[in-house]
């Protein structure tokens, strides 16, 4: 353990990624096999179950401690992490240890059968043998908030340099099912091949946003254009005789869809096909948010399939009788998946992903302002002698996203944010008019530079009215734009809408809180775009 914190805090205290990386090198020289492969499991989001909850963990760190409830949370507010300010305040260490990362995960996860008293007992042993700086990462395995600045990209860079592997090979091998419990470090990393699982699916390639004019991309007949579907981008697989669908958040989703068992019979075995599950009814795609009634279900009832229908529009072929299609060209992939749609014996649940074929980039810009009432994002570029690459590359795919909806908001609560961002008020709520109150509709937590970031936490700290815990109720003052992606009805909202993925997009220095947008404009994009 004392080998994995000395690595979280490298991590968390530069933003170099050279040293990022070689902080992860010099651990996987170091660590013992089975703590290697716990080390990927954390960084590729797959850690383990938690076993205690984090209002028993506040009220045993406070007794540990011995202060009030109060005074912690105080403290936690004011530090802005649970497990730091754990760290910060349990008392010194009455003894060491010696245990592993791969130790300490499996304590942890021999709390499942435990009763709530000897959870409290087993916590606070550890917590009394483990240096503050583990300490801290001990209680992030608990609580399952375990964030580090490093991505995935960043782990595969290390293991590749390290060990000499092509850093596609790295990132392939680390996809699909794998238990960090059971499965060796050698087996997982090194032994190319080894023990290949079925239901693997292909790293996803993603495509970055489109900053220039398209027609500097050259000749628009060079490119394939499609639309940006807003649904869930998925790999669905057919190998041996068995189905399985894997979703870009690598979570394996087949149980979740079973409108698209079917396939099973449909694809021949070998074969892998990239696209986007959407919802749809009565030959028409339907709004996001009918597709979120299923998102993070466990059980998909009657009433959620009859409600929110899917079906899969599918747009490249990645792997066509066992034999990875990857490095072929885009056009001759889709030639390939087209041939196999064509068949008569097509189920109803899967269909092409239309290709627009325009003769000059200006019948593109006019069809992407359409993309709302395809309920697209937008469109996707790819140039079709293009190979499936990895992860996000410039130069072959290119997101033509469509310009986001705004609306006026005027601040009206403010709390403190989280990590580096503890001293600082940066998560805003947002109201628009209704009459002469001011209802609330949105919170927004991106979109200001760093120094307006400080100019708003000036200013919540000298008008602020009431406090509620972290949030302050502030002088209805500011004017910000908020920009967002779609609008959709919403019984849980005061303002009866939602917006997707708000943020906030400028401050309206040039306009008083009485210039900000009402509840009636919020309603109008509804009626508009909330279909």
């Amino acid at each position: 353990m004392h080998l994995f914190a000395q690595l979280f805090t490298a991590l968390d205290q530069t933003n170099k990624t050279t040293l990022k990386v070689a902080a992860l090198k010099e651990y996987f020289r170091e660590a013992a096999p089975a703590d290697k492969v716990w080390a990927l499991a954390l960084f590729t989001h797959r850690r383990p179950r938690r076993q205690v909850n984090t209002t028993l963990l506040r009220t045993w760190a406070a007794e540990a401690a011995n202060i009030p409830t109060w005074l912690f949370e105080e403290s936690y507010h004011v530090v802005g992490d649970l497990a730091e300010t754990m760290a910060l305040l349990l008392p010194p260490p009455a003894s060491t240890n010696n245990r592993t990362l791969s130790d300490w995960i499996q304590y942890l996860q021999a709390l499942g059968t435990c009763e709530e008293e000897e959870k409290k007992e087993r916590i606070l042993e550890a917590w009394a043998m483990l240096s503050a700086p583990e300490r801290f990462v001990f209680t992030k395995l608990i609580t399952g908030g375990f964030r580090v600045g490093v991505s995935q990209q960043l782990v595969v860079r290390a293991l590749a340099e390290l060990y000499e592997i092509e850093p596609t090979q790295v990132t392939h091998r680390l996809m699909g099912q794998w238990d960090p419990a059971t499965v060796r470090f050698e087996e997982l990393v090194l032994e190319a091949d080894a023990g290949e699982d079925a239901s693997k699916p292909y790293p996803f390639f993603l495509a970055h946003p489109l900053e220039q004019a398209p027609s500097d991309l050259g000749p628009v007949t060079e490119w394939q254009a499609e639309w940006k579907w807003d649904g869930i981008r998925s790999q669905i697989i057919a190998r041996n005789g068995e189905l399985y669908i894997w979703t870009r958040g690598e979570e394996l989703a087949t149980e979740k869809f079973p409108e698209l068992y079917c396939l099973k019979d449909f694809l021949p075995p070998g074969t892998v096909i990239d696209g986007e599950i959407l919802p749809y009814s009565e030959g028409q795609i339907l709004p996001f948010g009918v597709l979120q009634t299923r998102i993070g279900r466990k059980n998909i009832t009657k009433k959620i399939l009859k409600d929110a229908p899917v079906v899969v529009f599918v747009y490249d072929m990645l792997e066509w009788q066992g034999q990875d299609l990857r490095q072929q060209t885009l056009k001759h992939r889709r030639e390939l998946l087209e041939s196999l749609l064509e068949t008569a014996s097509r189920p109803s649940v899967i269909f092409p992903s239309p290709i627009l074929n325009p003769t000059q980039w200006e019948d593109l810009a006019v069809s992407r302002l359409r993309a709302r009432e395809e309920f697209a994002e937008g469109l996707m570029l790819k140039r079709k002698d293009s190979a499936y690459g990895v992860g996000r590359t410039r130069g072959n795919w290119w997101k033509w996203k469509m310009d986001p909806l705004t609306i006026d908001g005027v601040m009206l609560y403010a709390q403190r944010g989280h990590g580096r961002r503890a001293d600082l008020y940066t998560d805003y709520t947002f109201a628009v008019w209704q009459g002469k109150e001011l209802v609330p509709f949105t919170k927004a937590y991106s979109g200001l530079t760093d120094a307006e970031l400080v100019q708003v936490d000036r200013f919540v700290k000298q008008n602020t009215h009431e406090r509620f815990g972290p949030v302050r109720t502030v002088k209805p003052e500011l004017v910000m734009e908020i920009a967002f992606e779609g609008i959709q009805e919403s019984k849980r909202h005061k303002s009866g809408v939602a917006l997707r993925f708000p943020r906030i997009h400028r401050w309206r220095h040039d306009k008083s809180p009485q210039e900000a947008n009402t509840l009636e404009d919020l309603q109008g994009l509804l009626q508009v775009y909330g279909k």
